[in-house]
């Protein structure tokens, strides 16, 4: 069980579905007080309701759009700033593409960039700096199977979780002797609405397993209760993730491409 300390938040974006709504369901079972971040009021709202009812327990919520520049200097400052410590972070807020790259929306892709990387980074910036002055604190950062290699059809996404996961790993050796853990969760296909929001097709399309966000929430949840520096959520995207360092660095992209070109929901 993940514990915080007293008067301390956990704040997890993305909150109102798939991993991040499953990660802040499992905390509110444990009564941890919450702060729930996502750009869908009613969403967040009928959530926090229906835990206090089921759990109890301190759980607030701040709908906002955190691509917009200033948001997370805002998060900053109605929590740390208003003196309400954060001890765990959850970066969940993020989004996928499918597709060939320049056929791909401009304006799409540097938003997912922005989302996916600067909002991430910024969050990571603000927040692990009290947390190392009170040398406690834990960050999890929502990454993917995607980070280990480059992804044709998700060119974009692919490199933005790589930065996710290496930007992770390294703060994770930097942090880790002030007390503060930083872990990157690297779900592979999950059964939830990214698929549709990416625009592409379901594990059902690939040879890659499927995962429930509840297994994955607890898998991430217990990695950084470990102190562990990064967790792949599925043994089998474990196997693969090994065999594809043993090859030469050409090949896993080239398979990658003869399965990924047949993913967009726009393709044939």
């Amino acid at each position: 069980m993940i514990q915080t300390a007293p008067r301390s938040l956990a704040l997890v974006t993305g909150a109102s579905s798939g991993i991040g709504e499953a990660i802040a369901h499992r905390l509110a079972g444990q009564k941890t007080p919450l702060l729930l971040v996502a750009r869908s009021t009613e969403r967040l709202e009928a959530l926090a309701a229906d835990w206090r009812v089921r759990y109890g327990g301190v759980i607030d919520t701040l709908p906002l759009d955190l691509s917009v520049q200033g948001s997370v200097a805002k998060l900053f400052a109605v929590t740390e700033g208003a003196g309400r410590p954060v001890d765990l972070l959850v970066n969940c807020a993020g989004f996928g593409l499918n597709g060939v790259f320049d056929e791909l929306p401009l304006e799409r892709t540097l938003a997912l960039i922005d989302l996916n990387v600067r909002v991430l980074t910024e969050a990571c910036h603000r927040f692990l700096s009290p947390m190392r002055a009170r040398r406690h604190g834990r960050i999890l950062n929502v990454a993917s199977t995607a980070s280990f290699l480059p992804l044709p059809y998700m060119a974009v996404y692919a490199a933005s979780k790589a930065f996710v996961l290496s930007l992770s790993h390294a703060l994770h050796e930097e942090a880790r002797r002030d007390g503060v853990t930083v872990t990157a969760l690297c779900p592979g296909y999950t059964r939830t609405a990214f698929h549709r929001v990416a625009g592409m097709k379901g594990a059902e399309a690939t040879p890659f397993p499927e995962m429930t966000a509840q297994a994955v929430a607890a898998a991430g949840l217990a990695a950084l209760e470990n102190e562990r520096a990064l967790v792949v959520t599925h043994p089998l995207d474990r196997l693969w993730i090994t065999l594809g360092r043993l090859a030469p660095r050409t090949l896993p992209p080239r398979i990658a491409a003869a399965v990924f070109r047949r993913t967009p929901l726009n393709r044939r």
